[in-house]
């Protein structure tokens, strides 16, 4: 009989390559991905904290196991990832869910195999009433645990797209965010490991490279040769092939000149950057640590359009931090009227335990929610606007996957990063294809391919 697992995924594209990681550890136990309808032997869950919401829906998720449990005590239940690393917060699990077999933090998900042998070793010893249940190891290593795992297989499954990993960690502690203390460190890999790796997925047939960091500009950092982002992006862009590269998570105030020179001059580097503001405030900015304030930004943004006018920028938006006060907000609409973002992710502040922020006064939740009600309307009518004016424009786009909701086309994407569906079917994906945009809804564009 085979074997099945299943992987529940929450939270960042950091999480989504984690998770193909794992599932590449699992395949090596020989483990089969779950089909619909059938019953897992192995459930992992991949977690998320960055938010409140995110941490709900996994512990909901991971409630509704306990049936699953009670109804085949042989399924391993495993909870790994951001939200173990969290002080306390393994042991809450532990008590709270005892049917939980194995709980993992980020910087140990690689001993996922080792922790199901221990815990099917320890069931057979149980039947055979000479040892106790295994309760699992220590789920979390120190914050300044200092190893990055090479050997780890990954099972790649956002084709044409490959995730790769440039730095893990966080040195900026925003007074917000538990991102530091549940990822350690800002740590970076070789650029000779990053090259190969890069290599790898081009002679694999990936069209599209996403280079991922909690803050990949401050990629070379930490090592003592002289590498930095804007040297790694230099030697992607001299790789032979057809594909393109995006980046993400940029921090404004590591982000150079030499960079944005590099995106400027590359033909494989899309011309499309997602960078987070948070506020338009440079008080609320001060209160968050982001060191950096409006007219820095705004200078980079010119920078950038300098470069490329064609550029497609977007940005993370908080609204609702505990010092926000409507002068404060109505700083932040200002900035979005200024720059014209492609698109914003907004989201209301939640409090994060162990974080400056959460020992501050709490804005009401009602006052928050009016506030992105008003951000979100705005961002919308601006992502519109600028949606109209790809109308009649050709562009090319990467093939990426069948389109959920209309029958016989596909999506994918242009180098600016604007959704695109067209006539087309499966064996597009992976392709490249010049289109004729003609009509837009929101943050949608609609099109036909252009006969060559």
């Amino acid at each position: 009989m085979p074997l099945y697992y299943k992987i529940n995924t929450y939270g960042c594209q950091m999480n989504v390559h984690e998770s193909e990681k794992l599932a590449g550890l699992l395949e090596g136990m020989g483990y089969i991905c779950c089909p619909e309808g059938e019953h897992a032997d192995v459930i992992v869950f991949n977690t998320c904290c960055i938010r409140d919401t995110a941490e709900r829906r996994a512990l909901g998720n991971i409630g509704v196991t306990k049936a699953e449990k009670k109804r085949d005590p042989n399924v391993i239940i495993a909870v790994v990832g951001c939200m173990p690393q969290q002080d306390g917060v393994s042991q809450a699990i532990r008590e709270k869910y005892p049917y939980v077999d194995i709980v993992l933090g980020t910087r140990n998900i690689s001993s996922l195999p080792e922790e199901i042998g221990k815990v099917l070793a320890s069931r057979e010893a149980k039947r055979k009433k000479s040892d106790k249940r295994y309760r699992g190891a220590d789920t979390r290593l120190p914050e300044n645990y200092l190893e990055i795992d090479e050997a780890t297989p990954t099972l790649r499954t956002s084709f044409p797209n490959a995730w790769v990993n440039i730095i893990y960690g966080c040195n900026n502690f925003c007074s917000y965010c538990i991102v530091p203390y549940v990822r350690g460190r800002e740590l970076s890999r070789s650029m000779d490991k990053v090259l190969d790796e890069v290599k790898r997925c081009v002679d694999d047939g990936y069209k599209e490279i996403t280079l991922l960091g909690q803050n990949v500009n401050s990629y070379g950092n930490d090592l003592s040769d002289g590498t930095n982002f804007a040297k790694l992006l230099h030697e992607i862009d001299k790789i032979e092939g057809k594909f393109r590269v995006r980046f993400m998570t940029s921090h404004p105030k590591d982000l150079t000149e030499a960079v944005m020179d590099e995106m400027a001059a590359s033909d494989k580097i899309c011309s499309n950057l997602h960078l987070p503001i948070q506020s338009g405030s440079d008080k609320v900015l001060r209160d968050m640590n982001r060191r950096y304030d409006r007219a820095r930004y705004l200078s980079l943004i010119e920078g950038l359009r300098c470069r490329m006018p064609d550029i497609g920028i977007t940005t993370d938006i908080m609204v609702g931090f505990p010092t926000e006060t409507e002068e404060d907000f109505l700083d932040t609409m200002d900035i979005v009227e200024r720059v014209r973002f492609s698109n914003a992710f907004t989201f209301i502040y939640s409090p994060r335990k162990g974080t400056p922020a959460a020992k501050m006064e709490q804005i009401p939740y009602a006052v928050k929610q009016e506030r992105i009600g008003r951000l979100i309307k705005a961002q919308n009518r601006i992502t519109k606007e600028l949606s109209d004016a790809y109308t009649g424009g050709v562009y090319e786009v990467l093939a990426e996957d069948v389109a959920p909701k209309y029958e016989g086309m596909i999506c994918g994407r242009t180098e600016s990063g604007r959704l695109v569906t067209f006539g087309g079917d499966p064996s597009d994906i992976g392709k490249f294809f010049d289109v004729r945009i003609t009509a837009s809804r929101s943050a949608s564009l609609f099109g036909n391919k252009e006969e060559k």
